[in-house]
């Protein structure tokens, strides 16, 4: 896919209905030979829209209309690249334990949680939070044992139960190439830079999700997540169900890091739960009758679920 492709396709798939400015943005460079130039001189996997334009809001860049936008970026491209290059797309966005939930609810006992991907690692925090389940049958209301947390999600469900209970976490771990730390002020910028702008509650919510992280730390390992899994599995206490999860990182794998990650977990004696775009993963994307239409899929075990909202605003059964 060209640079110019996979810009037109995040405007209509992806940003479309989310985020007016990041629509108008990416819709325009698709159309802008010049700063296309600019960013098919990045490495493919950087030339993303959600990093190039996380960088640019990081570096300066004003929330202004394209033309605006644009004189700002060719005139400072010099302080974006630098932030690209260092930086990696780690969106973590814990609204998306709300559409985890149903799957890990109906798990019984002790669960330990292993995320795949885990940036800060705020989705392994899903007995932590408060959550707001609209659907047909009015709204359900779920709060952790010592009541309301700080972070409160919302979900709207169709044509699923909403879940009964949240799961007994007793051990948490996550693997990334760069885990970030809620203590350090820049890494908490670049994921506050990563909020698509008009999206305030997110941001909002970041603060509270960082403030709960921070108070009982995960462990993070700093790795590949195919070379560092096992170990984790096998450090992991024996008394629980071990799930293994992941939400929309498999797309900067390439197909074959990708499908030795998929073998990997298939061959291990855990729960398999993955929130990732229909792509991602072709054997799950065969099992689907219609279109995810820029949603992502959530599957267990292989097996496809729900379509998702990629921020876990929304979960449709399948």
């Amino acid at each position: 896919m060209t640079t110019a492709a996979g810009y037109e396709r995040f405007a209509a798939l992806e940003a479309r209905g989310v985020s007016p400015l990041y629509e108008e943005w990416a819709a325009a460079i698709a159309e802008d030979p010049e700063v296309l130039a600019l960013i098919d001189g990045l490495p493919r996997p950087k030339r993303q829209p959600n990093l190039v334009f996380a960088a640019a809001r990081l570096a300066g860049a004003p929330l202004a209309r394209y033309p605006g936008f644009r004189d700002w970026l060719l005139e400072n491209w010099s302080v974006v690249e630098p932030v690209i290059q260092a930086r990696m797309t780690q969106t973590n966005e814990a609204g998306r334990c709300a559409v985890l939930l149903p799957l890990l609810s109906r798990i019984e006992g002790p669960v330990v949680l292993i995320e795949a991907g885990a940036s800060a690692g705020f989705c392994l925090y899903p007995e932590r939070y408060s959550y707001r389940y609209q659907h047909d049958g009015g709204e359900t209301v779920l709060d952790p044992a010592s009541g309301p947390s700080p972070v409160q999600l919302t979900c709207a469900l169709a044509g699923m139960e909403p879940p009964k209970r949240l799961p007994d976490v007793v051990w948490r771990a996550g693997i990334d190439l760069n885990p970030l730390d809620v203590q350090d002020f820049e890494d908490m910028a670049w994921l506050e830079a990563l909020v698509w702008p008009e999206h305030s509650e997110r941001r909002k919510r970041l603060s509270a999700v960082a403030k709960v992280a921070a108070e009982d730390p995960p462990l993070l390992v700093r790795g590949d997540i195919v070379e560092a899994l096992p170990q984790l599995v096998n450090e992991a206490p024996k008394d629980g169900t071990v799930v293994v999860l992941h939400s929309a990182v498999l797309p900067y794998l390439n197909p074959d890091h990708r499908r030795r990650f998929v073998d990997l977990v298939k061959g291990l004696d855990v729960t398999w739960i993955s929130n990732e775009g229909e792509a991602a993963l072709p054997e799950i994307k065969d099992q689907l009758t219609r279109s995810a239409e820029g949603r992502l899929v959530l599957s267990l075990n292989g097996v496809p679920q729900a379509f998702t909202g990629p921020h876990g605003q929304s979960c449709e059964a399948l």
